[in-house]
């Protein structure tokens, strides 16, 4: 269909009406319906895309269209809210809630530190009611995010309809728990991770295990894959909305909107979850500095970077930027980012980088990602094909 041809039509109809008069043609009522007529055409021609499928070969393509045929579907954003940041700053208005029950685990670290863990065992599935076989997913939130977050929940609901067993893992003195050494977390350090997936899967060793991140969540999966390669229990793994270069989505964060509606918001709430440490932290950190940061960089070069050792905040950011682990991931791992996502903007880096990754690794991009939904159903092949 030609849009410009639509387009200049309408607008002569529009003109049309207009001299006849306000309201002998009821002109009002053609006009909204023009809109109208115009907001959809646009909508469906530039809005609403299919995923663009990043890979090295086909095999994963043909079995992600075999048991997850919704890769290959037109997605459609809310048609009244569309666009990135406008579903970021509305979700925590809109968004629903499922009501989940977990059972809190608190595991010691190697340093001396706690880690805290929410099990949703799902003890009622029915697709898997032994529990030692149970497939067993383990949840990474967003950067200051907990088992409380709606997204975790909404990916538990999801679950639990497949029969799945879930793990939240919470980032140390995030969740509500002491802080008993001078040590919080960052992108780059999977050591908690490491402790996380083998106390995992050392408690249920017959299970598949699969993990999924968020964010900065999703950041530190792919760092810990990129570190392991085959060498992890993890039989696959999803990846949301993950900022593949630190460089670019701190640069992006920056600009003046994004500073006004996300990054301070986000310093606060970084600053927030050490501040109730402060006494513990302010033995190697000086933490009058670290609160009058009034950026993510800033907080990370201020504390972030100090904590985990790092020369300079550039050092640091280039060791968490997951773009450049990529060709060491050895097992299957889905990536679904949006398109104008400001947190995780320049994905185009991304198709040059899928000739030389493993035949495991695949990459989707959508126009915008706040209501997307993926759910593969299980199947008695499915564990054989992976």
């Amino acid at each position: 269909m030609d849009w410009q041809v639509l387009t200049r039509e309408l607008s002569l109809y529009l003109e049309s009406q207009v001299r006849v008069g306000l309201f002998g043609s009821g002109v009002g009522l053609s006009l909204v319906l023009g809109f109208g007529v115009a907001y959809a055409c646009y909508y469906l021609s530039s809005i609403a895309k299919k995923p663009q499928l990043v890979a090295s070969n086909d095999r994963f393509c043909r079995f992600l269209e075999e048991y997850c045929p919704v890769v290959t579907e037109t997605y459609y954003p809310t048609i009244w809210c569309w666009e990135g940041r406008v579903q970021t700053l509305l979700r925590p208005f809109i968004t629903s809630r499922p009501q989940v029950q977990y059972r809190n685990e608190l595991i010691k670290t190697a340093d001396g530190g706690q880690i805290s863990l929410d099990w949703f065992d799902n003890n009622d599935s029915l697709y898997y009611p032994d529990a030692s076989t149970r497939p067993t997913v383990l949840l990474l939130p967003g950067l200051t995010g907990t088992s409380k977050e709606s997204y975790i929940l909404h990916m538990i609901h999801q679950s639990e309809t497949l029969g799945y067993r879930c793990v939240v893992f919470n980032n140390r003195g995030i969740a509500g728990e002491d802080l008993l050494t001078p040590r919080t977390y960052c992108a780059a350090n999977t050591e908690d991770l490491e402790a996380v997936i083998h106390h995992v899967h050392s408690l249920h060793p017959s299970a598949p295990f699969m993990a999924a991140g968020v964010s900065m969540g999703g950041m530190l999966l792919l760092n810990y894959l990129g570190k392991t390669g085959r060498d992890t229990p993890l039989m696959a793994a999803a990846i949301f909305s993950a900022g593949w270069n630190v460089f670019e989505s701190v640069e992006s964060l920056e600009k003046p909107l994004n500073w006004l509606l996300f990054n301070y918001y986000l310093t606060t709430c970084l600053q927030s979850s050490i501040s109730r440490h402060r006494q513990m932290l302010e033995k190697l950190f000086d933490m009058d500095l670290v609160m009058k940061a009034r950026t993510v960089r800033e907080f990370d070069k201020q504390f972030t970077s100090v904590m985990f050792g790092y020369r300079t905040i550039d050092d640091y950011y280039e060791d968490a930027s997951p773009c450049r682990k990529l060709k060491s991931v050895g097992i299957p791992v889905l990536c679904l980012n949006s398109v104008d996502d400001v947190f995780s903007p320049g994905h185009d880096n991304l198709k040059s980088s899928a000739v030389d990754l493993s035949a495991t690794f695949q990459c989707l991009k959508i126009k915008s990602k706040k209501k997307c939904k993926l759910s593969c159903r299980p199947k008695s092949r499915v564990r054989e094909e992976i």
